[in-house]
């Protein structure tokens, strides 16, 4: 029996606090009937007193048009959806409430409000706002933001369960607000005590490399929040609120919190002065659909490790980004110094990763500090020294993950133990590395949202997680820095100092046209695309730095193209065996040929056939510059290959050109004994670039290798995240060298996606998953695997088996979808939704036989043979 499981409007991840007047609904289906497809759905819409009843002939159930007039401030809206199949049955109504934020600015009565003005040049303590009131009974909601981070309480109780809240954002653009439910808070008819702490965050606080730079954003902290029963307002951040110092000292996004217990921290007593009222937000006000940073996890510490130099360590056994919490009572006197690190290097804590971040927290002893964890910071950890806890046990700290709390979508698992480590390692840097941006790394004097680091890394989060809201927000923060910059999309989005990043960049730049593209064919939201042209055409038509002749990239735009290829010098990382403008071309190529099918989707007709001219003719360009009538290439590379191969970047008019270039990369791939030898534009995709042309056992060779450089060498050293480099830990139990070693950086966890489509065999044929493919591609030494998704229509998976001589596989797809079913050796076949079983005959490739253990069959036994 087919039934809703799920209504959502837009991308939120419920209904309250929308900021969108015509809220777009999807509805997610689950039940196991066969060949099921929707004919038709009802709503009901419950407004006001009246309802509003909508019959409509159609099969789409995901991001359909709101059917009613558009929704005003504070309106609540009751949604009943039901949905019609061809065969004659219906589901049951399912429900959604919607409740609308506030869209005017003139809704806004609350003035932003300030402590005292503190020194630009230092880090500023966190204070605290308050205002006492009374309140008639009714439904009570606080909208609340700030300049900065806030954490609000309402008679001493907290409010809600975000950390780090609004997020970073560019706050000069847009400035999100949290709408929260507080009506079981107030005390109708008593006085009522409304109050927030404030603290720097990523708004004023210390960003970007090195000694960084402060007052990004502005030089005064401020609050702006705003109370209503009933829609009436009973409160309102003005003048004549109070503020105060409390227990945090200082709270700094890289160096860390420190707490005095022994302060005052009441809500109602103590020093409180008049506020400062600043000047109101210019930006946008409004609710985002990203959901908010929240603790995902804990994690118990595993074991202590006592140093040589006699400092007490916590191992909590897996790498991961969050805070710590004390479990217990400390001791009552003295104070506690804490530290936090990744790895240890010779059985000390590894700090020197960290460059200027200090990651430490200082606590004063003296109060009660059960439940105590930093509110204002976050670390990237598995290791934390204490000092000043004499006897301090694993059951006394706790790890605390904190991540935008993105629901989880896609799940892997296979017969390889370290294959299976190695998802879980992808799984926990895509958590480190999405506290309110995809950053690069959550440990060091960065943390800081590298596009190129998202541009290879947005398939495999999308199916993770459902990462639209997420991503969504963020590409509208490119959109804004992008303008600043007269169309340059800078490196790093929320777009911080120096302005060096803010240069013309191939791969890094091209995200503001691959990263729309890829989310699209992920949740099929074509909005997102109409939302993103004008910052797809302000890239390629203004932000490319182009030779006048060519138009191909100009030699004048440094390129870091196949960066951290494992060949270059670690101090000089963008300088590879891949000729860097060949990199930067072929990209330009790729990414001109996406923007006309962004454009043909949205109907912007006349440009698309611009830029697919243009396609055109740089491709032809492209071929004299870079690839001889023999089809070599100027850089005899992987990377190179791949990218002409992967791109489809092959003239036409050469015969057998994909068969010689793909020789050529098996030959590559051999030579250097299936250990990794690309970069940034040539890892995501190599894998599926030999699995693409018959090279599937080449593909497996490299997953499976051991050797560093190779996607297992960091687990077979302990890694539980993905690192940086390829060796950022020595096989001698040193720290790479070099001055840039981060452990959990999500970018090379782009083969997820060979595990995802190709090792399991699930990926997606029509935006939104609409119509999936499953594919499965069994190799190397793997006997069974399984891979999930919950698709915005539901559930598909695909499970295989290799019994004896036979592939035994389980597929199902969700209702009102369909799938094409490609086994080894079969001809594809189209089924509908429900769960199939197929068995075909199975012979392993003599090339790779099953069973084969490695490190044996990875490479000759001579490494001086060089093919």
């Amino acid at each position: 029996m087919v039934a809703i499981s799920r209504v959502s409007c837009e991308h939120y991840e419920s209904g309250f606090g929308v900021s969108e007047p015509l809220p777009r609904l999807s509805w997610r289906f689950e039940g196991g009937e066969r060949d099921w497809v929707q004919q038709g759905y009802s709503l009901r819409i419950h407004r006001n007193g009246e309802v509003g009843t909508y019959d409509v002939e159609s099969a789409e159930s995901v991001l359909v048009s709101w059917p009613s007039t558009p929704l005003v401030s504070r309106e609540v809206a009751d949604v009943e959806v039901r949905s019609h199949g061809k065969d004659g049955s219906s589901t049951g109504w399912a429900r959604l409430c919607i409740e609308a934020a506030l869209h005017q600015r003139e809704d806004w009565e609350a003035s932003m409000v300030s402590g005292e003005k503190q020194d630009l040049d230092k880090a500023k303590r966190p204070f605290r706002l308050r205002k006492t009131f009374r309140a008639p009974p009714g439904a009570a909601r606080l909208y609340i933001t700030a300049h900065g981070l806030f954490e609000a309480y309402l008679n001493g109780h907290r409010v809600g369960n975000e950390h780090m809240a609004p997020g970073w954002t560019v706050y000069r653009s847009r400035l999100p607000y949290s709408v929260y439910d507080v009506t079981d808070l107030i005390r109708p008819g008593e006085t009522n005590t409304l109050g927030a702490w404030v603290a720097e965050g990523w708004y004023a606080g210390r960003l970007g490399i090195g000694t960084g730079f402060r007052n990004v954003y502005g030089e005064r902290l401020g609050l702006l929040a705003q109370l209503e029963v009933d829609g009436d307002v009973v409160a309102r951040t003005d003048e004549t609120w109070e503020w105060s110092y409390g227990r945090i000292v200082s709270s700094e996004i890289y160096d860390g919190e420190t707490y005095d217990s022994t302060l005052d921290d009441s809500w109602t007593d103590g020093d409180w002065r008049p506020v400062t009222t600043l000047a109101c937000p210019s930006a946008r006000l409004l609710t985002v659909q990203a959901p908010p940073v929240r603790t995902v996890e804990r994690i118990p510490a595993k074991t202590i490790i006592m140093t040589p130099s006699g400092k007490t360590v916590l191992d909590f056994g897996q790498n991961f980004a969050g805070v710590i919490e004390f479990a217990s009572e400390p001791p009552t006197s003295g104070a506690l110094v804490i530290k936090y690190a990744e790895v240890m290097e010779h059985a000390e804590l590894g700090t020197r990763p960290l460059r200027w971040a200090k990651v430490t927290d200082r606590v004063v002893l003296g109060g009660e500090l059960r439940g105590w964890h930093p509110k204002f910071t976050f670390h990237g950890f598995r290791y934390v020294q204490i000092e000043g806890w004499q006897g301090v046990g694993v059951d006394d700290i706790v790890g605390v993950v904190w991540a935008s709390d993105m629901e989880r979508t896609g799940h892997f698992e296979c017969s390889h133990k370290l294959l299976n480590q190695l998802h879980s390692n992808v799984y926990y840097s895509t958590r480190s590395n999405t506290i309110s941006i995809p950053s690069d790394c959550p440990q060091r004097d960065e943390r800081l949202g590298w596009t190129g680091d998202i541009q290879v890394f947005t398939t495999t989060l999308g199916f993770l997680f459902d990462a639209s809201g997420f991503l969504g927000g963020w590409f509208d923060d490119l959109a804004a820095d992008q303008r600043r910059c007269n169309g340059v999309v800078p490196m790093i989005i929320p777009d911080v100092p120096p302005k060096k990043f803010d240069i013309s960049q191939a791969i890094w730049g091209d995200v503001s046209v691959l990263g729309p593209w890829d989310m699209y064919n992920l949740t099929g939201d074509s909005d997102l695309l109409r939302r993103q042209y004008q910052s797809v055409v302000d890239w390629l038509d203004k932000g490319v730095l182009r030779d006048p002749e060519t138009r191909l990239w100009s030699r004048d735009a440094p390129q870091l193209a196949d960066w951290l290829a494992p060949q270059a010098d670690p101090q000089m990382p963008a300088r590879g065996p891949t000729d860097n403008w060949l990199v930067a071309d072929a990209y330009l190529i790729h990414t001109t040929r996406v923007a006309g099918r962004i454009c043909r989707t949205i109907g912007e007709t006349a440009k698309a056939e611009a830029y697919e001219r243009e396609a055109n003719n740089l491709l032809d360009t492209f071929h004299d510059m870079y690839v001889t009538r023999r089809s070599r290439i100027v850089s005899d590379t992987q990377t190179a290959i791949c990218l002409l191969l992967h791109f489809d970047l092959l003239d036409a008019a050469v015969p057998k050109q994909r068969q010689i270039l793909v020789d050529r990369l098996a030959k590559l791939v051999t030579r250097d004994f299936w250990q990794v030898s690309t970069g940034f534009a040539g890892t995501p995709i190599v894998l599926q670039t030999l699995a693409e042309n018959e090279q599937l056992h080449h593909a497996y060779r490299m997953l499976l290798c051991r050797d560093c450089p190779s996607w297992l060498s960091p687990i077979l050293l302990g890694a539980t995240t993905i690192w940086e480099r390829w060796d950022s830990m020595l096989a001698d139990g040193s720290i790479n060298p070099g001055s840039m070693t981060s452990f959990n950086h999500y970018a090379l966890g782009s083969v997820a996606d060979f595990l995802h489509s190709t090792v399991g065999g699930l990926s997606c044929l029509e935006p939104g998953w609409k119509k999936i493919l499953i594919k499965p591609r069994p190799g190397g030494s793997l006997t069974h695997a399984k891979v999930s998704l919950l698709s915005p229509y539901g559930h598909c998976e695909c499970q295989w088996e290799i019994i004896g001589g036979e592939l035994q596989v389980r597929v199902v797809a969700p209702p009102n979808c369909t799938a094409v079913v490609d086994l080894p050796g079969q001809r594809s076949e189209e089924v509908g939704s429900g769960a199939r079983s197929f068995v075909v005959p199975w012979e392993a490739d003599p090339r790779f036989p099953p069973g084969v253990v490695q490190p044996e069959f990875c490479q000759p036994v001579d490494k001086d043979w060089i093919p």
